[in-house]
């Protein structure tokens, strides 16, 4: 079984197989962690995810990390052009970026908290889900050995650890 983490970090930093976008399913990278990327990594990522789009809300693609330290992006679809987001767009997405990161042979990827900024969905219920499928994750075939949960904010940090215990 691989390793979960929580740490407060600026995601774009990480010198991880993989980071994931938390994105709309045009892929269009505007504000928030998207925004980041864009401007730490270069447009470039940008213009190749829209090359690669739209999906299905859920879906998710691989494009170069740029500028990054990541060797990977992969783009989490978790909300439609209307921006809105609930648990299970949050768990197809975070799902489907698990199985890019499998079928790349990655062994470290990198996740934001998905659909909590422009998606507004509550933290809590975030964390309650992604770690439930990070472990189901884990536990499978695989070859992700690290996952990364990396957080703006001391208050999503605690969020994530006390669920990461809770699911123990």
């Amino acid at each position: 079984m691989g390793e979960i983490k929580v740490i407060e970090a600026d995601i774009t930093t990480l010198a991880v197989d993989a980071i994931v976008n938390a994105a709309n399913n045009h892929f269009w990278l505007g504000g928030g962690v998207a925004g980041a990327i864009k401007r730490q990594g270069g447009k470039e990522i940008e213009a190749e995810a829209v090359r690669k789009g739209p999906v299905p809300v859920g879906e998710s693609v691989v494009t170069r990390a740029g500028s990054l330290p990541a060797r990977h992006v992969i783009h989490a679809a978790v909300m439609g052009q209307d921006l809105q987001t609930d648990g299970d767009k949050i768990r197809a997405a975070m799902r489907s970026a698990l199985q890019r990161a499998k079928e790349l042979g990655i062994g470290s990827i990198a996740f934001p908290a998905l659909g909590t900024g422009v998606g507004g969905f509550p933290m809590d219920e975030a964390a309650r889900i992604m770690i439930s499928e990070a472990r189901a994750h884990l536990d499978g075939d695989t070859s992700v050995r690290e996952i990364t949960f990396a957080l703006f904010g001391r208050e999503a940090c605690e969020t994530f650890r006390t669920e990461l215990d809770a699911q123990k």
